[in-house]
């Protein structure tokens, strides 16, 4: 693994590598500060919005929709499937 040292600011350099798991992420987000947080959260938010779902994840939607008797889940799950094939 490649480390090295990007300055973003002069007084805080920031250590980086090329890879870091999903949990080291999350330990990293833990320790900003409440702003840098807000940022992180509204990123995932816009993220979420905007990507398109794998084909396991669209079948497992379309498992709950063939099961489900509710007629608002019915219509959530249809909403969820469209934005997760389409993306947004």
């Amino acid at each position: 693994m490649i480390c090295g040292t990007l300055e973003i600011d002069s007084t805080f350099p920031t250590v980086y590598r090329d890879e870091m798991s999903a949990t080291e992420v999350i330990d990293e987000i833990k320790h900003l500060p409440p702003a840098g947080q807000a940022e992180v959260i509204r990123f995932a938010i816009e993220l979420a919005r905007d990507r398109q779902l794998s084909g396991d994840e669209l079948g497992h939607l379309a498992d709950q929709l063939a099961h489900s008797q509710d007629p608002a889940d019915i219509v959530r799950l249809r909403s969820a499937m469209t934005k997760g094939f389409y993306g947004a």
